[in-house]
């Protein structure tokens, strides 16, 4: 199955050399491209990729703009999976574009094949989280924020078990790495993370690990009282 990607970035060398690099895979489509957050929106419903990368810091409509309306499309429509390009890891945009349903982010300077990995990671319905960059970036900035109010009696909606894997889930463990700490299979734990995702209304792990975050259930690190 191809992967069909749109690159959106605003400098005309980025969006050639990225789309140069994913064209050369044989199961990547690169079907078109944007300059602005305004023409990423457009030309991805009008070509519909299954992939967007949408840089963070545009002119006119930046990506965060653009990545809310393609992930809170009115009526239940299509809905692209995005992931974000930024140069600085620990940058606001970024937090909100998780908030708001990104499947993760990646950083410009990564290696190429990192961006291809990113690609099909993505593609296949799972959350681009490198623990050491996207945990930090979601702590640093939770830190600053108090929990949201409306968080708490999501939270209670959860059974013991499925706040228990959401709590693993924050600190960046894989399933397999989740299924070995509770000593159950790998398929009950997707079967839990499924479950948590309905009852909490969220999209992907990226959007519970931020969940997580807010609603007070892990607390950041920096915030800990000193000993």
């Amino acid at each position: 199955m191809t992967i069909r990607v749109l690159v959106a970035d605003d400098h005309a060398m980025v969006r050639a050399g990225f789309g140069a690099l994913l064209a050369a895979e044989q199961d990547i489509e690169v079907v078109g491209d944007a300059a602005d957050g305004e023409q990423a929106v457009a030309e991805t419903r009008r070509l519909r990729p299954d992939v967007v990368l949408m840089d963070v810091r545009m002119p006119g409509m930046d990506g965060l703009g653009a990545a809310r309306l393609l992930l809170a499309p009115p009526g239940g429509e299509y809905r692209p999976r995005v992931l974000m390009l930024t140069t600085f890891d620990l940058d606001d945009y970024v937090y909100e574009a998780l908030r708001a349903g990104a499947s993760g982010f990646l950083l410009k300077e990564a290696p190429p094949a990192d961006l291809v990995s990113a690609v099909r990671v993505v593609a296949a319905g799972d959350a681009l989280l490198a623990p050491s960059v996207t945990r930090r970036l979601i702590e640093e900035i939770a830190r600053c924020r108090p929990a949201l109010s409306g968080a708490a009696p999501r939270v209670q909606s959860l059974t013991e078990r499925e706040s228990e894997v959401l709590l693993h889930i924050a600190r960046g463990l894989s399933n397999t790495e989740i299924a070995a700490a509770l000593v159950v299979a790998e398929q009950t734990v997707k079967t839990h993370i499924g479950r948590i995702l309905a009852k909490l209304d969220l999209r992907d792990r990226a959007q519970a690990i931020v969940f997580a975050y807010e609603s007070g259930l892990v607390v950041p690190r920096s915030s800990l009282p000193s000993r």
